[in-house]
């Protein structure tokens, strides 16, 4: 039988993944920047700018989902992930309505761009984090 913090740990791997198609990197949110840079299957070219660019203003420590669930726009952060071409998957809560009548709060899936006031009033998850491959070919080290 799998103890509290096994289980625990288990859901939080979940969201550690890379994946790549022609235009993009999926990255999942659950990554620390420390993690991201010791991953076999993330890009050299994003490794040099997570440790030339967003590590000289954030934490190794801090993983990709609190990074961009507290992300203000006015930071030189920001900028670099917009020049990255970065965009964020979250799951926001929703109400759902059944045939009978009921409501159920669900987490629907969606592509967010919202101020952290936002974020909390919707009960939004950051999920996966989408950089452009074209961004990432085009940003200078």
């Amino acid at each position: 039988m799998k103890g509290k913090a096994e289980k625990n740990a288990t859901r939080y791997e979940d969201f550690k993944y890379v994946l790549q198609d022609t235009g993009n990197l999926y990255l999942g949110a659950g990554f620390s920047y420390e993690e991201l840079l010791e991953a076999e299957m993330v890009p050299f070219k994003l490794k040099a700018i997570l440790s030339h660019y967003i590590l000289k203003e954030s934490s190794p420590d801090t993983t990709l989902e609190s990074e961009f669930y507290y992300l203000k726009e006015d930071t030189f952060l920001y900028e670099t992930y917009r020049q990255l071409k970065v965009k964020v998957k979250g799951q926001v809560q929703a109400e759902k309505r059944s045939l009978l009548g009921k409501t159920s709060l669900v987490y629907q899936e969606k592509l967010t761009a919202m101020n952290l006031a936002r974020k909390k009033a919707s009960g939004m998850l950051i999920r996966e984090i989408i950089i452009s491959k074209l961004g990432m070919m085009t940003f200078s080290v």
